[in-house]
């Protein structure tokens, strides 16, 4: 294997554990109610937390990265959000639950600027979008492990366990970065050290003037708004209103993130193949976008459908779901020089985690006052239409910019 794809499958492996590790509270939080009594307000309150923290250090860690690196950064990330983890095993009410929480998603927020900063540094544009897609199935292996594997931990050793396997597993990641990963030097050409230079020169502000950044952050307000609320409250709709108890949510649960991470490598391929046809890069990304965000209305029929049929259309929703997220996450190494890479995916990863945020306290808050989850997956249907139309109208062409672009200010 070349080393560059050796780096890609090394970085899954790493969003996989944080994905295993933010799934470990809903998937036992049956058992944990059981030791600490949470009510469905204070259960949405734990997932803006975690999105909260998740959504400044998406932005501090981005701009973090730019500044130490990739490999340097990557282990003070990793180390945070594993020992954050292992916090939760020491819970003994709401607040250090809360707390825990808030320091994962402290941890968690620098994940995906760290890989799309590998994917900048190895991978040629080509093979950008599969390469992000490989490394954003991780989200799926690990969802996937959760259930069966959570299941398995929470029936013999009890839910302390679970968050005590999860810190193990990070820190043992660590050790392999440490000794496996090395930066790229030998990719500069004249023009890439050009716009680089004038990059690192560019302020915050002046970044998120640019038209096309706002709009990538907007849509990703809009789409992890939706992924959000599927991802953190897939098993306690099964619990509440399908009757499920932990061994069905074991059983069945895996499902649609198996078929995320199905999406999130057919996505990423999908907008390469169209580039080895000779498509533009501009509608290679833009056409792949646009059929993920027209799947996503299915979610729509899940509160009106059999299980075994819900299953299937939460199943469409998590593949459409994750190819979008993979190729929204390419869309800064396609245009922006490395040297603000990490930046632009941070502020992008903010706008998703701050839409995750906030939808979550709403959903929390309507399910309170007596609306049902038919309601919600309304919303949750028709937002990745509202923010692939946001790029298609508003972000521009999809290209490399140059540094004349920048030093001219590409905010139109």
């Amino acid at each position: 294997m070349e080393r560059r794809w050796y780096y890609i499958g090394l970085v899954a492996v790493a969003i996989a554990i944080s994905y295993f590790d933010r799934q470990s509270l809903p998937v036992a939080i049956a058992s944990i109610q059981k030791n600490i009594p949470l009510s469905n307000q204070q259960f949405s309150y734990l997932g803006t937390a975690f999105l909260l923290t998740y959504a400044a250090m998406y932005v501090l860690g981005g701009r973090l990265l730019d500044v130490l690196g990739t490999r340097c950064g990557f282990v003070l990330i990793m180390v945070g959000w594993s020992l954050a983890c292992a916090l939760h095993a020491a819970a003994s009410g709401f607040g250090v639950l809360l707390l825990a929480r808030l320091a994962l998603g402290a941890g968690e927020g620098g994940g995906f600027p760290a890989a799309t900063r590998v994917v900048a540094e190895w991978i040629p544009a080509e093979a950008r979008s599969t390469a992000m897609g490989l490394i954003n199935a991780g989200t799926a292996v690990g969802s996937v492990l959760a259930p069966p594997l959570i299941g398995f931990v929470l029936l013999h050793s009890g839910w302390r366990a679970v968050f005590l396997l999860s810190g193990a597993l990070g820190l043992v990641w660590v050790v392999w970065w440490l000794f496996s990963y090395r930066p790229n030097g030998n990719t500069l050409s004249v023009n890439t050290l050009d716009a680089r230079l004038t990059a690192s020169e560019m302020t915050w502000g002046k970044i998120v003037k640019m038209r096309n950044v706002q709009m990538f952050v907007f849509a990703k307000f809009m789409s992890d708004s939706a992924w959000y609320f599927l991802l953190f409250w897939l098993p306690k709709y099964l619990y509440d209103a399908r009757g499920f108890d932990i061994k069905h949510v074991s059983y069945y649960a895996w499902i649609p993130y198996a078929a995320s991470g199905v999406g999130s490598f057919c996505g990423g391929w999908f907008s390469s193949w169209l580039l080895r046809r000779g498509y533009s890069l501009d509608f290679a990304r833009k056409l792949s976008l646009g059929l993920c965000a027209a799947g996503m209305p299915v979610v729509m029929l899940v509160s009106v459908s059999p299980v075994q049929t819900a299953i299937v259309l939460f199943s469409i929703a998590f593949f459409c779901q994750q190819a979008w997220s993979g190729l929204i996450m390419t869309l800064p190494t396609d245009i922006f020089p490395l040297t603000i890479v990490g930046t632009v995916a941070g502020m992008i990863g903010f706008g998703g985690a701050i839409g995750g945020a906030i939808f979550s306290l709403v959903a929390g808050r309507m399910l309170q006052v007596g609306f049902t989850y038919a309601t919600i997956f309304i919303f949750v249907g028709s937002f990745h239409l509202i923010g692939f139309l946001a790029i298609l109208l508003f972000a521009g062409k999809i290209r490399p910019l140059r540094a004349v672009d920048l030093k001219h200010g590409e905010f139109a």
